[in-house]
């Protein structure tokens, strides 16, 4: 059984993410599925893509299948981990990808919402940076992409406290671009698609490139890099690391020690 839902209309294509049963938790299969999905709207030529859950959803996505995360020894946030993936996907997809989003965005899948070229959401949709609920650390250039959605203070608040951030309130720190009620969702987003089709499509494809190299332009010695992969090695390797996860799966609190 697919794990998305697609359709294409009017040069639109639309994703909606179906696995409700698993809260749209980004695990292998379903990542995999909105990637073929996107190449597929790319072959088509679409002019906007829109990420979605199902209508009435109280999750937009749970975030990374914790399932799925190594236990020990072992990067859990690597190059090809599913999730960077489907991020490099969205950022090089020569097509604007609005988000549509309805519910809770949780940990990796505020990642994906950011990664996406403009977020519209509900009045009721809350966005929460949850790796330290878990005791896992994030890799660099995640941290890198939420340090482009808002600013180093709510990022640390967020990061920190893993407590969730209204739209409301995201909307008022630039984070996303428009907040509506739930019945105006639909309407608002196919507006905003509507008015990007009507434009020139190699344009916007080529200024989304633009804005993607340059927003990458940080320079990191292999000093710097080696020892950020070593701060995030020091996470992983701990004992907060498989206790996270272990209470995670057992659902139950986990019981931190900062070793």
């Amino acid at each position: 059984m697919s794990l998305v839902k697609t359709e294409f209309a009017d040069s639109i294509g639309t994703i909606t993410m179906n696995h409700i049963r698993k809260h749209n938790a980004l695990s292998q299969l379903l990542i995999g599925e909105i990637i073929t999905a996107l190449q597929d709207f790319k072959q088509k030529k679409a002019r906007v893509v829109i990420l979605r859950a199902p209508p009435g959803a109280k999750i937009w996505s749970a975030g990374h299948d914790v399932k799925e995360l190594p236990l020990t020894r072992r990067d859990p946030l690597g190059w090809d981990d599913p999730l960077r993936m489907v991020i490099r996907e969205i950022e090089t997809l020569p097509i604007p990808v609005i988000a549509m989003i309805e519910g809770g965005v949780w940990g990796g899948a505020c990642e994906m919402a950011f990664a996406c070229d403009m977020i519209v959401a509900t009045v009721n949709s809350t966005f929460a940076i949850t790796p330290a609920k878990l005791g896992v650390p994030y890799n660099t250039t995640g941290v890198l992409n939420f340090m482009h959605a808002t600013s180093r203070v709510i990022l640390r608040e967020m990061a920190f406290t893993a407590q969730q951030v209204s739209a409301p309130r995201a909307e008022l720190l630039g984070m996303i671009n428009y907040v509506v009620e739930k019945e105006e969702l639909e309407a608002r987003v196919n507006e905003l698609a509507g008015q990007i089709k009507r434009n020139a499509p190699l344009s916007i494809a080529v200024i989304k490139e633009q804005l993607r190299i340059m927003e990458s332009a940080h320079p990191v010695s292999p000093r710097m890099f080696e020892r950020i992969q070593g701060l995030r090695r020091e996470v992983y390797d701990s004992h907060d690391y498989k206790e996270g996860l272990s209470a995670f799966l057992e659902k139950r609190k986990p019981e931190f020690t900062g070793e």
